[in-house]
């Protein structure tokens, strides 16, 4: 159970982060949430900035589950080759365009649902939900909420999904969806992985971590 001072302090982290981020948003380009779901899909080990290179092209010839299906896998595969691991990549959109094909190309709006679609896992369901239905159902943890949580001191843990249920406990519901976005654009812009720009920080009177402080790059 978080205490209550990690819980104010969390609250004061994001109010800043919010303040320094106004815009803060998914980096994900789509207008629909089948786009999404597939744009997530790519994003793994990939960047957003590639895949919304991909996707810029790949959402103007693929319009609806059945176009991913009629086309030969080897051609989506090279439509998509440049977000990494495309096969299976390929594999699992194809597998999640047959499940929903046959439901009328309805993207579900439940965890349980999503979950059961190939290649989906608890982060790509939380980014659907949140960004495509503006459902709370947790948060989102990539490799910048991942690395920022463990800094901020939010998390001793590394496996996506204790984290997330620790900044669950410490994130008010109301933000979890924010949340994932403003520690992004934060560890894009200013808590880099290799040099941190703590100096410019606006949350590093609340960051143990800080090398302001320490005197040594954080970890």
């Amino acid at each position: 159970m978080a205490s209550k001072e990690g819980k104010d302090r969390t609250r004061k982290i994001i109010a800043r982060l919010r303040k320094a981020y106004p815009d803060a948003k998914c980096s994900l380009n789509h207008s629909n949430p089948l786009e999404l779901l597939i744009a997530t899909i790519l994003s793994a080990q990939c960047t957003d900035v590639r895949v919304n290179i991909v996707t810029a092209d790949l959402f103007r010839k693929y319009r609806s589950c059945a176009d991913y299906l009629k086309v030969p896998t080897s051609e989506l595969q090279n439509d998509v080759r440049t977000t990494g691991f495309f096969r299976n990549k390929t594999k699992s959109i194809q597998g999640v365009c047959k499940i929903l094909n046959e439901q009328g190309d309805r993207v579900p709006d439940t965890m349980d649902e999503l979950l059961k679609l190939p290649g989906v896992a608890r982060k790509t369901a939380n980014v659907v939900l949140g960004n495509a239905f503006g459902i709370a159902s947790g948060v989102v943890v990539d490799t910048h909420v991942s690395r920022l949580s463990q800094r901020l001191d939010l998390t001793k843990n590394k496996q996506a999904e204790k984290i997330e249920r620790d900044l669950i406990e410490l994130v008010p519901k109301k933000d979890w969806i924010d949340f994932s976005h403003l520690l992004i654009y934060h560890g894009r812009q200013i808590c880099k992985a290799r040099k941190p720009l703590c100096e410019r920080c606006g949350v590093e009177r609340y960051c143990p971590s800080s090398r302001l402080k320490t005197g040594k790059e954080p970890k």
